[in-house]
């Protein structure tokens, strides 16, 4: 599936499931509950923390999906084309950090 496909596909699922999109105050607040989830499993299966028993059944690839799920669900919202913007971004970085990671000793 291509961005602008799953950026399609969030759409219709929105209209014919989720009758209409949350708006982008209520989005931004959902999308910063789901990065906690993912900052949560991650802390716990790859840092220090121990999982509770609680979180024992969180699955850090759904909670990657709902996270871009309601990403998606913002730029549609606002208008935003991500692929577009993936690209511009991408772009933006190439010509920025094209020596500085290369030269950063911390990185060697």
């Amino acid at each position: 599936m291509t961005i602008k496909e799953a950026q399609q596909t969030v759409d219709r699922w929105i209209n014919t499931t989720g009758v209409r999109y949350f708006n982008e105050l209520t989005n931004m607040a959902i999308l910063t509950e789901e990065v906690g989830e993912v900052a949560r499993i991650i802390a716990r299966k790859y840092g220090e923390q121990s999982f509770k028993k609680s979180d024992e059944d969180k699955d850090l690839a759904d909670e990657l999906a709902d996270v871009l799920f309601v990403l998606i669900c913002i730029a549609n919202q606002t208008g935003i084309d991500l692929t577009e913007a993936l690209q511009k971004n991408l772009l933006k970085k190439e010509t920025r950090d094209k020596n500085r990671h290369m030269e950063n000793e911390k990185l060697k």
